[in-house]
């Protein structure tokens, strides 16, 4: 009897701790980030030296995981369906939405793909380099792949995200920066509009930021205007209003963040 009462006590308690893993098993949603070198994780880059070689340029997608932290994704709760969020950053530098495609990048996270799974697609500033042609995209061809992006997201059931391209540093007029894409960030709009697609207007977020700190020091601080000596991989200093350093990736990526929030709010 009393052998009887072990064992049925251990099958009991070993079903207990069978339920309790699978209550813990933990659901993992994976952030895929598709774009250019403005969202691009340099510190990934082919086996590339980062520290010795491009150090401190940094595209916002390189400092995004912290923002998905296990205590954020309640905010996201309609996005991000799951209790872990793990980033995948697939951007490259110098890629339009065309040569992302061309490329065999886009397929690799296509075939990657599960349900659930988040596409962060961020293009614009290489699809409007109308003298480099290797890389251009009219307005036409440019809306066409993001429809090509969203609809083959949502054919492995997850969810797909446009966001308008971030602003560069210029043109800044009475304190504030103007729009250097053109008709790009409201191509990116109609798209959205067109399929019913989320869409978080990083250029508007990024002019509303950007000019709220002020010319002298988002050129100082967020993008890779250098001074020489500074960085041993930059000896004779940089001047680039593009690219990011640290403090402005981080920016950029914190407003993503306060844009998918928004997302989620109006789920």
């Amino acid at each position: 009897m009393l052998t009887r009462r072990i064992i049925a006590i251990a099958l009991l308690v070993s079903s207990l701790s069978a339920l309790s893993f699978i209550s813990f098993k933990k659901k993992i949603v994976h952030v895929y980030l598709v774009g250019d070198s403005t969202v691009a994780d340099y510190s990934d880059y082919d086996g590339e030296d980062y520290m010795n070689k491009r150090y401190p340029v940094m595209g916002w997608g390189q400092v995004f995981q912290p923002f998905l932290r296990s205590d954020n994704l309640p905010k996201l709760k309609h996005l991000i369906k799951g209790d872990s969020a793990v980033v995948l950053d697939k951007a490259r530098g110098g890629r339009s939405t065309r040569t992302f495609f061309e490329e065999g990048r886009w397929a690799q996270v296509y075939n990657a793909l599960k349900k659930n799974d988040v596409v962060m697609i961020q293009f614009g500033h290489n699809d409007a380099a109308e003298n480099k042609p290797e890389r251009y995209v009219n307005i036409q061809g440019y809306k066409e792949y993001l429809r090509l992006f969203v609809n083959q997201t949502r054919q492995k059931r997850a969810i797909p995200v446009l966001l308008t391209p971030v602003a560069r540093n210029y043109p800044w007029k009475d304190g504030r920066i103007g729009n250097v894409h053109g008709e790009y960030p409201q191509a990116v709009k109609d798209v959205a509009r067109e399929l019913n697609v989320q869409l978080i207007d990083l250029q508007q977020l990024s002019i509303d930021s950007f000019s709220e700190k002020g010319q002298e020091y988002v050129t100082a601080n967020y993008f890779m205007n250098l001074p020489a000596g500074k960085y041993k991989n930059y000896p004779e200093g940089q001047k680039d209003n593009t690219h990011f350093q640290p403090e402005g990736a981080k920016e950029v990526a914190r407003l993503v963040f306060e844009g998918m929030k928004t997302l989620a709010a109006k789920k």
